[in-house]
């Protein structure tokens, strides 16, 4: 289930959109990187109140207050508002006591004894430590990021009250914190960012409070996903790299960089642009009002760009700089905590825990599908 199949990379095309509508697909690397980067090409009128229900996003991934879907000033103000937490010497500052953390959950994982569950043993329970501490959330709030995720990353089958209030539960805890941080802020990342906010003027409290919640669910649920994606495919497929990531953290490094160029996070098949005036992409000409697909996944393919035989060498350095977190002014501000947990992560399991195999056959594995992630529900494991 890892290795979803990709249409070879080609020029736009027209697709037929769920709920019957048209869309642009784009597949080659070139042409996505333009329809991420071409201001032409925006976010906000996929949600706008009266757009069409054309991008296929529910959830808080549809909200027109999230940072993702905002353009022009509204998103560079939310930007610049976030733009102090995460650069990569933010992030190296974070290392030691992420550090601590890794090991902490492979005490934990190592004390339950095997055969043992990886999801509900490491890959869970580590991004969640992280983004609480990194958040400043408590024990409650943690317990229930599980359930929030659902509904803020929903594959559209949850009822819609259910879905209402339970995204309206979330809103009210991001609320909550936010006020809370006002009163008595501290050292961890909201307060930061209501800070920022604050001497940053205008940014509106529904923005903002969208702007939490999305950290603090996307912050835990993607890069689980990318752990138990990569630890399934290793595990039960590459287990000759698994001393080498053992022995070199730069090599763990190079395999977590491959790893999240290659497998996708989610089983959409683009990412939705809307274009606002006729533009060409790849010598064709789309209309205006359009919906555009950028597949990055199938870019990341481009055998113009990347090896034929994407899954050879794991620890072989990029060709050109993978489409997995965005490009342009949407490009993802995690991305190198992403990374960083990743490649402690890949190296602290394989040297604390060397003989690390699955205890099930890979192609039994249940699944948890969505358009936004697909991950292992459970990945049994000896050792």
């Amino acid at each position: 289930m890892h290795r979803l199949t990709f249409e070879p990379a080609g020029p736009p095309r027209t697709v037929a959109l769920p709920d019957g509508g048209e869309a642009w697909l784009v597949t080659r690397y070139a042409d996505v990187r333009k329809v991420l980067t071409d201001s032409r090409f925006g976010r906000a009128a996929l949600h706008a109140q009266d757009a069409p229900s054309r991008s296929g996003e529910t959830g808080l991934v549809s909200s027109l207050d999230l940072i993702f879907n905002q353009d022009g000033e509204d998103h560079l103000r939310l930007r610049r508002t976030m733009r102090r937490a995460f650069t990569p010497r933010a992030v190296a500052r974070w290392r030691p006591w992420i550090e601590t953390i890794v090991e902490q959950c492979l005490d934990d994982l190592e004390a339950g004894g095997c055969p043992a569950d990886l999801v509900s043993g490491f890959t869970l329970p580590l991004p969640v430590a992280v983004i609480s501490k990194l958040m400043g959330l408590d024990t409650e709030a943690r317990d229930r990021l599980r359930h929030w995720s659902q509904y803020a990353f929903s594959d559209g089958s949850h009822p819609e009250e259910e879905m209402a209030s339970a995204l309206a539960e979330f809103a009210a805890f991001g609320a909550e914190m936010l006020a809370q941080r006002r009163k008595e802020p501290g050292e961890d990342l909201t307060s930061v960012l209501v800070t920022a906010a604050d001497e940053e003027g205008g940014v509106p409290e529904g923005q903002l409070i969208d702007l939490v919640c999305g950290l603090v669910v996307g912050g835990h649920d993607s890069t689980m996903t990318m752990l138990s994606n990569s630890l399934l495919y290793l595990l039960g497929e590459r287990q000759e790299v698994w001393p080498k990531i053992a022995a070199d953290e730069e090599a763990a490094g190079a395999v977590a960089e491959r790893l999240l160029h290659l497998i996708p996070l989610g089983d959409d098949q683009g990412s939705p642009r809307h274009a606002a005036v006729d533009t060409e992409v790849g010598g064709v000409v789309i209309p205006a009002g359009s919906v555009v697909l950028a597949d990055c996944q199938a870019a990341n393919r481009d055998p113009e760009v990347f090896a034929p035989r994407p899954l050879g060498d794991l620890f072989a350095p990029l060709p050109a700089p993978t489409l997995s977190f965005g490009a342009g002014v949407h490009y993802c501000m995690g991305a190198w905590l992403a990374r960083l947990e990743l490649q402690l992560a890949l190296h602290r399991l394989a040297g604390r825990i060397p003989g690390l195999r699955l205890a099930q056959p890979g192609d039994t594995v249940e699944w948890h599908l969505g358009s936004t992630s697909r991950s292992p529900r459970r990945i049994e494991v000896t050792w």
